[in-house]
């Protein structure tokens, strides 16, 4: 039953990360990612990581995506960038990110096919977790706090109403 669940969860995963791609409206598309994230969330509770699922819907599906949809809603972009979108739809652009794509693809079945596994593993506990990250890493959390905040102010330019010049 497990597995049975486990597959079905993935292949929502997979069909709703493909409908984010390929999805000219940039709200729906945010819904289609939420539904992306509780579907790996649920993966994750299905494997016993119940933290990493908590987190995946807590911190992803809730707090991103709602910095994500306010984002979309204060940019306005509205139908004057589907046509735009729509030219990204064609073969030439693809080749570069669906060749990337078979290149970890090739990487992913060599590396399980190989049977070497990655060192000991051990759980970890939530205190630990954090200490690791604001002892040594505290600089990364924080230039990965200052790059969201980065593409929040990016946003905002973007999005702001251009002024008009009057001439007298």
């Amino acid at each position: 039953m497990e597995q049975t669940l486990f597959f079905i969860s993935a292949l929502i995963a997979l069909i709703s990360t493909f409908m984010v791609v390929i999805q000219l409206n940039a709200v729906h598309a945010l819904l289609y990612l939420i539904v992306s994230l509780l579907a790996s969330g649920f993966i994750f509770f299905l494997l016993g990581a119940y933290f990493a699922a908590v987190l995946e819907v807590i911190i992803y599906a809730g707090a991103i995506m709602v910095l994500f949809v306010f984002v979309i809603m204060m940019l306005n972009l509205g139908h004057k960038t589907i046509d735009q979108e729509k030219s990204w739809f064609t073969p030439g652009i693809w080749r570069g990110p669906v060749s990337l794509c078979g290149l970890l693809l090739a990487e992913l079945v060599y590396a399980l096919s190989a049977g070497q596994a990655g060192g000991d593993v051990h759980v970890v506990s939530a205190k630990n977790l954090g200490i690791a990250l604001f002892g040594p890493y505290l600089l990364t959390v924080e230039a990965a706090s200052m790059l969201l905040l980065a593409g929040l102010v990016g946003a905002y330019h973007l999005g702001r109403p251009l002024k008009s010049k009057v001439t007298s």
